[in-house]
């Protein structure tokens, strides 16, 4: 444009100054367009803004002040912020006197039918056993749960997720079997318990770098404020 070269690289500059809601869509093409079609906006005021010479205003002197000091202060912040580097050895630290926090309690994967009357989930139940129905096919035609459109299928929940009555019911259930009726506030369900998982800690490499990102904030945080201290010693109380 012009004589103007614009990068990708400009391009995913422009995009990590956008919210992070914007940046989602940073691989989509048609926004990469728009994106592209700002810049050039932005080039073209800018070429304005030379021919009518107000990069010689006294305005414009105060704006460049002010960006030269914004830009050396992120400049010094990200040097000090640099110091807060996060070793494996720490995240290993971290991890073995925390495990408590990094255990996932018990689950179920379930799949119901729920209807309003105990007369109708019988009849229902009993055509399942006899083979002459699929669950998950008088799931999509008899629940009246949002769910009856994927046959049933309530996916992964723990305790608290579900209530009381039908909780106790699918936790105490094997695999593949079929319980019901179970009443409670909403009607009569069958449930049907695809899989079940006891209680267990993750391993080290699945919550690394959730435990780099906490202890990074945590040092970084540190860092800033010791820097602030020092500086405001420095320069505010001579």
């Amino acid at each position: 444009m012009d004589g103007v070269n614009i990068t990708e690289a400009e391009v995913n500059a422009f995009i990590g100054t956008l919210t992070k809601d914007q940046q989602m869509y940073a691989n989509n093409p048609q926004f990469r367009q728009q994106c592209l079609e700002e810049i050039i906006n932005i080039h073209l005021f800018a070429k304005m803004g030379k021919e009518e010479k107000m990069d010689e205003t006294k305005e414009f002197a105060t704006y460049m002040e002010s960006a030269k000091k914004d830009i050396l202060a992120q400049l010094a912040i990200k040097k000090v912020l640099a110091e807060a580097a996060v070793t494996a050895e720490e995240c290993k630290e971290y991890y073995e006197a925390n495990k408590a926090t990094f255990v996932t309690k018990p689950t179920v994967s379930a799949k119901h039918i729920l209807v309003k009357e105990e007369a109708d989930i019988i009849a229902i139940k009993k055509l399942i056993e006899s083979g002459a129905k699929e669950f998950e096919e008088m799931a999509r035609e008899h629940s009246t749960c949002g769910s009856a459109a994927r046959g049933g299928d309530l996916g992964e929940f723990g305790r608290g997720q579900m209530v009381k009555e039908f909780e106790e019911a699918a936790f105490n259930a094997e695999i593949g079997e079929i319980v019901g009726p179970v009443q409670t506030q909403f009607g009569y369900h069958l449930i049907k318990v695809e899989d079940k998982r006891e209680e267990r800690t993750a391993e080290f490499e699945q919550v690394e770098s959730r435990i780099r990102r906490t202890l990074e904030n945590k040092k970084q945080n540190e860092v800033y404020m010791a820097k602030t201290a020092e500086l405001r010693e420095k320069y505010l109380n001579k």
